[in-house]
């Protein structure tokens, strides 16, 4: 976890936050994040061990320890089903956050049919659907917070990147309109949307001196941002103190996407 002191939202204690994605990168700042609230957290991985380093640093910390499934989202009937199961177990999701995806590089001439349709079901499809599975239980407890994790890379039009810039782009028309559908039963929809985040796989493939002066010229705060950034407007967005906001799309970005702005 980030070394760093959040505000405590007391409206956060004891709720139930699903966080899709949460086992590495900013998924797993955020499931630390929330877990210091007192929140009931639970999250989901591709790994059937994928959870077991999150859930360690959480109890290291002296937070009750989330809970993990095991689940491909991409698989939309079992992953509603583990939705549904958890629900069952633990009550209502109060606080949805829509945050598994791969940003994978390809060149547009190697985009086949079967990439396309799995870059959309990895990087937005699944948002829709766990949102259709909480929204139920969500309302009948009073209402709730759903936060969709997005990207300004298709704001700057990042190339090589255009199933997974399409897919984040989707998730602006999702947010907006499902704020309006989902607005009277008390559910407020909004998107949190970062620009470049330090997280270990960026390190891995694609960080070097080069990369990070390129960001930092490009952005209107000369920091690097990481996913502790991310985790604290996302705890903002999540609490009774954002109640008055949906449908927005709030950029983390640290004015990144200014430059297509001007440029």
């Amino acid at each position: 976890m980030i070394s760093m002191t959040y505000t405590r939202y007391a409206s956060l204690k004891d709720r139930l936050v699903f966080i899709s994605g949460g086992s590495s990168g900013i998924g797993s700042e955020l499931v630390q994040a929330f877990a210091a609230q007192g929140a009931s957290v639970a999250f989901c991985g591709t790994q059937p061990d994928g959870g077991r380093t999150v859930i360690e640093q959480v109890r290291a910390a002296g937070h009750a320890a989330p809970h993990y499934r095991t689940c491909d989202v991409r698989d939309v009937d079992r992953y509603q089903a583990v939705l549904r199961e958890l629900i069952d177990e633990l009550g209502p999701v109060r606080v949805l956050i829509n945050n598994a995806g791969r940003d994978d590089r390809h060149a547009m001439e190697d985009v086949t049919s079967a990439m396309w349709d799995d870059r959309l079901a990895l990087n937005l499809k699944h948002y829709f659907f766990a949102i259709q599975a909480c929204a139920p239980g969500m309302a009948a407890a009073g209402g709730g917070s759903v936060i969709n994790m997005g990207s300004v890379s298709w704001m700057r039009g990042r190339p090589n990147l255009v199933g997974y810039t399409t897919a984040k782009a989707g998730i602006l028309g999702l947010t907006r309109t499902l704020a309006r559908e989902l607005g009277p039963r008390n559910i407020r929809v909004n998107a949190v949307v970062p620009g470049a985040i330090v997280t270990e796989r960026q390190t891995a493939l694609h960080r070097d001196a080069a990369a990070d002066q390129q960001f930092l010229d490009a952005q209107c705060l000369k920091i690097r941002l990481d996913a502790g950034h991310v985790a604290r407007v996302t705890l903002f967005m999540a609490a009774d103190d954002s109640d008055g906001m949906t449908g927005q799309h709030v950029l983390v970005d640290a004015g990144i996407a200014q430059q297509s702005v001007i440029s």
